[in-house]
């Protein structure tokens, strides 16, 4: 019996350091639209691949355009009033014989100028802002799923495509509490060969399902292959 359980322990502590888990993408985006409008371009071509500076999702933006370049001449011409307007009160306030009434009102024209050119700096920001999320441009992520097809009409909230950050993987797996300290300072091996892969995070507090382990996380670079299972040693 206590050569049996001898065994046991044995096995217990060859293979308490060794760990599995899948090879996934650094990073993980669901887009979602955050305007309104009709789609006008979905590049399907590029779903399955990795975008290289390209437009994935186009939303009609036709009367955007038009706001904001009809906003911005009329901020032309506001700041013209403005100048006008504070030459005339400048000019007014010397003049001894004029009352303090009239001074105020044409001071008064200005500060609703100001206002009105405050609110109209604020449309256009809002307009830029608006035409900029019309219009969806990846560098370099990897594009798993476009949901949206040229001529669908889309909303705040709607699910546009999902991108990936390749460039790195991540392994995550539980190690007990006790054993934390321990494979710190050990070398990692992947499927049986020993990587210069370090660990890249320790979460300090025990997982919801994993209650008596914290999760860890290791970084692979250049990953050839995603979604394979992989053994993790720490030796």
């Amino acid at each position: 019996m206590k050569v049996f359980l001898g065994f046991i322990l044995l096995c217990v502590s060859l293979f308490a350091n060794e760990y599995y888990a899948k090879l996934e993408p650094f990073e993980s985006f669901s887009v979602k639209s955050s305007v309104s409008g009709k789609v006008t371009y979905s590049n399907e071509k590029v779903e399955g691949n990795i975008a290289k500076n390209d437009l994935i999702i186009e939303i009609d933006s036709v009367i955007n355009t038009i706001d904001l370049q009809q906003s911005l001449k009329k901020l032309e011409l506001i700041n013209e009033m403005i100048k006008i307007e504070n030459l005339n009160y400048e000019r007014l306030n010397k003049v001894t014989s004029k009352s303090q009434f009239e001074k105020d009102t044409q001071k008064l024209k200005v500060i609703n100028y100001e206002s009105t050119k405050a609110d109209l700096v604020t449309k256009i920001e809002t307009l830029k802002d608006t035409l900029k999320n019309k219009k969806l441009i990846e560098k370099s992520k990897y594009i798993s799923n476009i949901y949206v097809k040229e001529g669908d009409y889309v909303n705040p909230g709607t699910a546009l495509y999902d991108a990936k950050d390749i460039s790195k993987a991540k392994l995550e797996i539980y190690v007990p509490i006790d054993s934390i300290e321990d494979i710190k300072n050990k070398k990692i091996y992947l499927d049986g060969q020993e990587s210069n892969i370090m660990i890249n995070k320790i979460y300090n507090v025990a997982d919801e399902k994993h209650i008596s382990s914290y999760k860890v996380q290791l970084l692979v670079d250049n990953p050839k292959v995603f979604s394979r299972l992989v053994k993790i040693e720490f030796k």
